[in-house]
């Protein structure tokens, strides 16, 4: 009996160096899974920020879609992989670039409205994006015993349709090519005249990057513009300051916690700090699995869920002593207490995963990363709550430890 609950101590603890020696020195040179990889947010890393309004009232859903996907092409354009366009309200999209200073450079680099022509070789203008009613990514051959591939279908309005028609009649045998803000994203051959008022435009596509490609020519027939009515610059500086006193304050709050759970509970407050490190090292790992990026009300989310996590260790460990006092063994008393506790642990822990995704899905920018480390870390704490201390616990019975008193329990 000893041999195993030695067996399953020594698998908790390499559990435990394991676990924390992913998150300090994760895998490759990228360090993946690690602390390193997570994703800092503008509060932590120092950025821009820029909040644009569309100039129309009535939005539909798939016009934010293709604008958000002009300006993330935009954002990739520039080499900043790090930003992310997200919309935020009906008619607002948000606009983040971590490691840049000057806002007002970004918005001339981004810029706001979304240009988009057909020109012949010789420059001229034939027609306009606006005169594009609908363009979508397409499988299938595009020439008689061709294979399938990717390309993307145009679809155009009754003016574009008439245009279209004379643009494709006079370059046969010449390029029409498709330029969003003065840059050519395509440049196909005009084989024959289009008279019907759809297009293909093929090449080496592959489905994705066929679906970009439809995405910014629907982007260019937007019908409004978006004005920059919000900028705001975060120093690297003071992000970095956030960052470290973010950190400190969880180091200190964590320690506290330690000690007390050792202080109050003894071994089982051992076991649940045993816990709790392993549920640190998970929540990291999943943070930088899912690329999820951390901000200063994300740690916040953190601290809150490791609370949690003790919180629901409080409630198992004084239900045991409930049975120990009512003179229970050691042993009967925890596999009660664990089961007794269980009900009243659910219930908190999905009454406040209710309230994170209410959070995630009608909040937005920093509410959003509070809700999102928030519900990782329930998840996460109620895994090592039930789980992973009630196999601690009874490790350490059957490895011998069987006095309440070594507990922290006084029973006579």
């Amino acid at each position: 009996m000893k041999t195993k609950g030695r067996l399953m101590l020594f698998i908790m603890l390499i559990m435990a160096l394991g676990l924390s020696a992913i998150t300090y020195y994760g895998f490759g040179q990228d360090k993946q899974l690690s602390i390193n990889d997570i994703k800092q947010g503008l509060d932590l890393s120092g950025g821009v920020d820029i909040l644009y309004q569309a100039d129309k009232e009535n939005v539909t859903d798939e016009e934010m879609a293709a604008a958000i996907s002009l300006l993330q092409g935009r954002l990739d354009w520039n080499g900043w992989t790090e930003a992310e366009a997200a919309k935020e309200g009906t008619n607002r999209i948000r606009v983040q670039i971590p490691g840049v200073d000057d806002a007002e450079e970004a918005i001339q680099e981004i810029g706001q409205t979304a240009q988009l022509a057909f020109v012949d070789e010789a420059g001229n203008v034939l027609l306009t994006g606006d005169m594009i009613k609908n363009a979508t990514k397409q499988v299938g051959a595009t020439s008689k015993n061709a294979p399938s591939i990717p390309y993307v279908s145009l679809e155009f309005n009754d003016e574009g349709k008439e245009k279209f028609a004379k643009a494709t009649e006079e370059n046969i045998g010449r390029t029409i090519g498709i330029v969003m803000d003065e840059e050519v994203i395509s440049a196909p051959v005009v084989q024959s005249k289009i008279t019907d008022g759809h297009a293909m435009i093929s090449g080496q596509f592959t489905g994705e990057s066929a679906e970009n490609l439809a995405a910014l020519i629907r982007a260019g027939s937007l019908p409004f513009n978006l004005n920059v009515i919000q900028m705001n610059n975060v120093g690297a500086r003071l992000g970095a300051d956030a960052l470290s006193t973010g950190v400190l304050a969880g180091l200190v709050g964590i320690g506290l916690v330690l000690a007390y759970m050792v202080c109050a509970y003894r071994l089982l407050g051992f076991a649940a700090d045993w816990a709790l490190i392993i549920y640190i090292a998970l929540d990291l790992i999943v943070l930088s699995l899912f690329n999820v990026t951390l901000t200063l009300p994300g740690i916040a989310g953190i601290i809150l869920s490791i609370g949690m996590a003790v919180d629901a260790n409080v409630v198992i460990f004084e239900r045991i002593k409930e049975e120990l006092i009512i003179g229970k063994t050691l042993r009967s008393a925890v596999k009660t207490g664990f089961s007794r506790a269980l009900p009243a642990i659910v219930d908190g822990n999905v009454t406040t995963l209710i309230a994170a995704v209410v959070l995630f899905f009608l909040g937005s920018g920093t509410i959003k990363g509070f809700a999102t480390t928030l519900m990782i870390g329930i998840i996460i704490s109620m895994f090592t709550a039930l789980v992973v201390t009630r196999v601690i616990v009874n490790g350490m019975i059957k490895a011998g430890f069987h006095n309440p008193k070594n507990y922290g329990f006084r029973v006579k």
